[in-house]
């Protein structure tokens, strides 16, 4: 909103005023009689100019206020309601060709196309590309590409050649983004383009050569005729999988791959077999550096060492079958001419979450016209130049890209063609907020422009997901055990065939893999929330964050602490297959490994670490003390027998109160009952919860049955120094005080 500025009147300069002028009694006639109707009469006509003079300043005034008024009413509608995005109108049979007239290759067509985008001059591995047969190289410029960037073998479009092109996308393209090899994609279909190859300039293709990895051919004699290995569709709630663990590196993720799915690394269990010929889309996997997010590179370096990650070359290429999905990228991927409609890359979206977004989208329309994508084993080595992105560029990634997925599967659209389809899933995806009016309007530039340069749209076929699916037979059933190569699992080189931390993280996963972690998240959650799950999503069932305030694009619950064990009998209802729920407040650092010998039948809880459990006498103590033990009197009297007999066993005097801070504790699923009944007798009393916990435990079962795992966790009463490094120790069960920022 701009805000013009007011003119401010200047300070008049002093004046002198002039000497009074002498009064000439000679030039006025002799007194008449002042009474007021004579004056009236002579005056009339300066009495009606005035007072239509008042009128109309009077009007305007009124005028000025009620648009002011009306403006600021508006002003505040707008605020409070939201602005509806419109679905643009377009005109399909009436689109004008667009043709190259401007440029020295007008005359040039090939099949076949790299498209690279550059702001450097061009690297070893670029000038590799160019010399790959068959492919010609198409290099896309940006505000930071040098002036005189040139390659012998490779067309180079400059921001001034683009400009001449006449698209109608390029007053979206930001000038400083890769995202401007979309002009690059539409440049290529207008010159005859039939496979597209998005690639990276710092890649190198393996062998020199595309076809023999990817399938360039899917008609004709060189198209390879054989069934393609595909992930089975049984289990309906599997929507995305990752990847990397087919190809034998299961402690690695792909940028895009939800956060709470980087746990899942069990291989399939079986898989299916689809026909090969419409995998129009085609994902390859990169060697060294592979497609891995910021979260990954940040927390899985050893040091200033490169990644030199390597996959499993002689596995097999993999299918995706529809409702399932994979991340994709746009520096390793073969389009063919049935699926470039899906190479449009959104602008208004982070940098690193522009190809992701786009692969997601496309995956989806993909199934529209019975195409799927295959994941293809290492078809470029990608070399890490130590010099990562920041983690602020993803952040469209981690916040949204779960609940796109969801979204995306349960979309559907009752439109006859495909690019009435595409530009609707555009609109609604504005709607949802995962990019902005902007997008919806790029996609509509986007597909006229596609079909200006000649672009046919594919037929649609009916869907996949709306038909029932055959039950899959033994004889359906094709297995793959994917092997475990050397990888890089939290800054540690795994140097076995079989790793040891991955031997440990399965070993982990396997006790603690039907438990479900609960924390209580005291601080701001945009900048914790993640990191949490990231550090034990991978071996818990699944990770129940709660806090003050709710955050739905983080799924983050909101909680009171004070009364936080009212929250937690929802929980218990919503996972009652699991095997018990451990509570866990932010303020806390978790060791899992040494919760191995833990019995998880029993309860757990800090009742012999002695700054985390006290018994408090009551006399002379404050109110609070007072009041909190008269409501557990009150409760306890309305106990059942059982429940009674445990707590007065554990209770000497009734001067006595229990106190705990209860930062960690454990209940099993069979008193997951008894909690939740101890929870109803509190009902609506104001108990704390440091001393509704402890009640709640030496109710449920006598103290000497608890498990004592947590009795040699590290408790200081203060924060830790600022050497924090000296309180923490890998050998105790948890770690107190303890943040996820240390």
């Amino acid at each position: 909103m701009l805000v013009q500025d007011r003119a401010v009147p200047k300070s008049p300069k002093s004046q002198i005023r002039p000497p009074l002028p002498t009064i000439n009694h000679h030039r006025f006639s002799e007194s008449k009689s002042l009474d007021f109707s004579t004056w009236v009469s002579e005056n009339l006509y300066k009495v009606i100019i005035v007072v239509l003079l008042v009128t109309t300043i009077a009007a305007l005034f009124v005028l000025r206020s009620s648009s002011d008024v009306t403006g600021l009413l508006q002003s505040q509608s707008q605020e409070h309601s939201p602005s509806s995005i419109s679905l643009p109108v377009i005109k399909w049979n009436s689109i004008t060709p667009i043709t190259d007239k401007s440029s020295i290759y007008r005359e040039f067509r090939s099949e076949k196309w790299i498209i690279v985008s550059v702001d450097k001059y061009p690297s070893d591995s670029l000038r590799k590309l160019v010399k790959i047969k068959g492919w010609q190289v198409l290099a896309i410029g940006n505000s930071r590409t040098p002036k005189d960037w040139t390659l012998k073998g490779a067309i180079y479009l400059s921001l001034d050649m683009q400009a001449n092109l006449g698209f109608r996308i390029l007053d979206f393209l930001p000038y400083d983004s890769y995202v401007r090899k979309t002009c690059g994609y539409l440049f290529a279909i207008q010159h005859g383009a039939k496979k597209i190859f998005d690639a990276d300039d710092r890649e190198e293709v393996i062998g020199d050569d595309l076809g023999k990895h990817f399938d360039v051919d899917l008609v004709g004699e060189g198209a390879r005729q054989e069934p393609i290995l595909q992930y089975s569709h049984e289990n309906p709630d599997k929507t995305v999988v990752n990847p990397y663990v087919h190809f034998g590196q299961r402690s690695v993720w792909p940028r895009g791959l939800p956060l709470e799915n980087v746990g899942e690394i069990g291989h399939e269990e079986f898989y299916t077999e689809v026909f090969g010929g419409k995998q129009f889309i085609q994902q390859g996997i990169s060697n060294g550096l592979p497609d891995v997010d910021s979260v990954f590179y940040f927390t899985r370096k050893s040091g200033l060492e490169p990644f030199d990650i390597r996959f499993d070359e002689r596995a097999p290429k993999v299918a995706l079958p529809q409702g399932v999905m994979v991340p994709m990228n746009s520096f390793n991927t073969i389009y063919h001419s049935s699926a470039f409609w899906a190479l449009m890359l959104p602008v208004t979206v982070s940098t690193m979450a522009s190809d992701v977004l786009r692969g997601y989208w496309g995956q989806r329309l993909l199934w529209e016209i019975g195409g799927y994508v295959v994941v293809y084993p290492p078809t470029v080595h990608r070399y890490d130049n130590i010099d990562a992105y920041p983690f602020s560029e993803e952040k469209d990634l981690h916040v949204n890209v779960g609940r796109l997925i969801k979204f995306l599967v349960s979309w559907r659209s009752n439109k006859h063609r495909l690019f009435e389809k595409i530009l609707e899933l555009s609109h609604a995806m504005a709607e949802e907020g995962f990019w902005t009016e902007k997008d919806v309007k790029f996609t509509a530039a986007w597909l006229q422009d596609l079909l200006a340069v000649g672009y046919q749209q594919p037929r649609l076929m009916s869907l996949e997901l709306d038909r029932q699916r055959a039950t899959i037979g033994h004889g359906d059933r094709k297995e793959f055990v994917p092997r475990k190569l050397p990888s890089v699992h939290l800054g540690v080189e795994e140097t076995g065939t079989v790793s040891y931390e991955i031997g440990n993280l399965i070993r982990w996963r396997k006790n603690f893999g039907n438990v479900v972690l609960i924390m209580f998240c005291s601080g701001p959650v945009e900048r914790t929330a993640l990191e949490w799950r990231l550090l034990y999503g991978r071996i818990f069932k699944t990770v129940v964050i709660l806090s003050e305030k709710k955050n739905e694009d983080l799924a983050v619950q909101a909680g009171q602490l004070e009364q936080v064990y009212r929250h937690l009998p929802t929980i218990f209802d919503r996972y009652s297959s699991a095997d018990g729920f451990l509570f866990l407040k932010d303020d806390t650092i978790l060791n899992y490994w040494n919760l191995h010998q833990a019995d998880k039948k029993k309860l757990w809880i800090t009742d012999k670490v002695s700054k985390s459990w006290t018994t408090v006498s009551t006399n002379g103590n404050s109110d609070w003390y007072l009041k909190q033990a008269e409501m557990v009197k009150k409760v306890v009297s309305t106990m059942p027998a059982h429940f009674q007999v445990n707590y007065k066993e554990a209770i000497t005097s009734d001067q006595n109160l229990i106190v705990c801070n209860s930062e960690i504790f454990y209940i099993p699923q069979p008193f997951a009952d008894d909690f939740v009944d101890l929870v109803n007798l509190v009902g609506k009393l104001d108990m704390h919860y440091k001393v509704a916990i402890p009640m709640f435990f030496l109710s449920m079962d006598s103290q000497q049955n608890f498990d004592s795992v947590l009795s040699t966790m590290i408790y200081k009463s203060k924060p830790a120094s600022t050497n924090s490094s000296t309180l923490y120790s890998a050998q105790a069960p948890a770690v107190h005080p303890w943040s996820v920022s240390k």
